[in-house]
């Protein structure tokens, strides 16, 4: 397996400090990842109906709650941001000349960054903060279930988007892994690489679970 991901691109100008790198590695998984987990976890209550979906989704036990969870997620995701686009403009993969699995998942990281980055920001626009701040309430069962069965270009972008997200959350297991010094070996690694395929494939399962069973309960509300 060699190296990972992170290791495979060539540097280009000043890469980031040590501190940075640490830094917006560990906010990757702590709290980004967690909450992540949490979340698409949560959503999978979509499968009993509406009632079980809102409690688990949206519910908080007081409603300061819901805005320091929000500042929790949001901070480190904006951190995160500046970390990785930082990364983004220091270095490039040379994936055309050396075809490599570490070169490969090098570009499918950054590729997925960006896509994940768009697609968080409108997830988190239109399903949490313009609901709640224009119109008062929360995102409905019924709204985003009908979303998922009748509007095709929604539906997809929950497929894609939730693809890249827990491809480059599971993936970025190995890259934490690395930074560090959890493992460094050829085998530590492989053992760690294993690991982050399982995460990503549960991930995976998780979220796309949760947008079939949104798109089952779609077909109740019409079009």
């Amino acid at each position: 397996m060699g190296q990972p991901a992170e290791s495979a691109a060539s540097p280009r100008g000043t890469s980031a400090s040590f501190v940075w790198t640490r830094l917006g590695s560990l906010l990757a998984i702590l709290p980004l990842g967690l909450w992540t987990v949490n979340h698409l976890w949560n959503n999978l209550s979509a499968f009993s109906g509406k009632g079980a979906w809102e409690m688990a989704v949206e519910d908080h036990p007081h409603p300061v709650a819901h805005w320091v969870t929000l500042v929790v997620v949001l901070l480190p995701l904006l951190l995160h941001t500046v970390w990785g686009l930082g990364r983004l403009r220091a270095s490039s993969a040379n994936v055309t000349r050396y075809a490599t699995y570490g070169n490969l998942k090098y570009v499918l990281q950054r590729v997925t960054a960006v896509g994940a980055l768009f697609f968080i920001g409108a997830h988190l626009w239109l399903a949490m903060i313009q609901p709640r701040l224009v119109e008062g309430r929360a995102e409905p069962f019924e709204e985003i279930a009908r979303e998922m069965r009748f509007n095709g270009p929604t539906l997809l972008v929950y497929l894609l988007g939730t693809l890249g997200v827990a491809f480059h959350l599971g993936n970025g297991l190995t890259s934490f892994a690395w930074t560090w010094g959890i493992a460094s070996g050829r085998k530590s690694l492989a053992r760690v690489d294993r690991v982050a395929v399982a995460t990503f494939l549960v991930l995976l399962a998780f979220a796309w679970g949760t947008i079939y069973a949104l798109y089952e309960a779609g077909g109740a509300y019409g079009r």
